[in-house]
């Protein structure tokens, strides 16, 4: 039964998919990879002008391999957890070095580069080369989770029977399953969303078991609502704001002026010292790597 779902949200998607730079024909693998690792957990919206700007700047992994880890760093900007920069340039010149600039097509070779893992590797392989892999994001989980399961949020990690069940909506032709993955990731985004979803605008409302069952609220453990303000995310964010728009070096001073809390301060500037967002100079000042 589950298949049934495939037809109609694919045609709702031919009609309704949004014209993003990563979906376009022309769209490189490189553009793709990008846009993935820039997505998570950031909006599309945020995402956009800092994809544009990225590949005008490093149109190839070998144009970004060439340039400072703290260049990406710089480059990323406000989007968020910046530590996917890092990750992408350490990708970029394990590309250059062992795929001669090629990002490689394949599930393992992506999954072998540093900081891809099983989601971006398939879903990279999905996008940019229209392989047949099982892509779970938040948005098909949800999706799956309430037209199949008749729940209106999915785990809070991924189960087996959950990995299980997306394997088998998933078509068997290739360049259909491509096309699937990204359908059903477009109707999470826009319409089966985790706040006040559209059933009605939905092309398989009629199939849905959570709109059968009179669309149940979700009774399992607590959903994590991620708190921002005074936070260390937060803290980190400012200390590296004054590193990102700096010229060079910057003084200990220039970032105490950031953060008012003493203890947390020195405590974010540690972690990002330590996850290599940030190092001390000779002098004793800081600056991007």
């Amino acid at each position: 039964m589950s298949k049934r779902l495939v037809a109609p949200i694919v045609a709702w998607y031919d009609v309704h998919a949004r014209d993003l730079p990563w979906r376009q024909p022309s769209a490189t693998p490189w553009s793709v990879m990008v846009s993935e690792f820039m997505l998570q957990q950031t909006p599309v919206s945020r995402v956009l002008p800092v994809h544009e700007a990225w590949l005008d700047r490093w149109p190839t992994p070998g144009d970004l391999a060439a340039e400072a880890s703290g260049e990406a760093v710089r480059a990323w900007g406000r989007l968020g957890y910046p530590r996917r920069a890092l990750r992408l340039h350490a990708s970029a010149v394990a590309i250059t070095e062992q795929h001669e600039g090629a990002v490689p097509a394949t599930y393992d070779e992506l999954r072998a580069l540093p900081g891809v893992g099983d989601y971006t590797a398939a879903a990279i392989a999905t996008f940019a080369f229209g392989r047949r892999h099982v892509v779970l994001d938040t948005n098909v989980r949800r999706v799956l989770a309430r037209t199949v399961q008749g729940e209106q949020f999915p785990a809070r990690s991924v189960r087996r029977a959950e990995r299980d069940l997306a394997a088998e909506v998933l078509p068997e032709d290739e360049p259909t399953a491509a096309t699937w993955s990204v359908a059903v990731m477009e109707l999470g985004a826009l319409v089966c969303t985790a706040e006040r979803p559209r059933c009605g605008a939905c092309p398989v409302a009629d199939q849905c078991a959570w709109v059968a069952a009179g669309r149940p609220a979700y009774d399992g453990p607590p959903r994590p609502v991620q708190a921002w303000a005074g936070t260390d995310r937060q803290c980190r964010g400012r200390l590296l704001a004054v590193l990102r728009d700096a010229e060079g070096s910057v003084t200990a001073a220039d970032l105490d002026a950031a953060w008012d809390d003493r203890d947390q301060r020195a405590r974010c500037l540690a972690s990002l010292l330590a996850d290599g967002l940030a190092v001390r100079t000779a002098e004793g000042r800081y600056a991007l790597p």
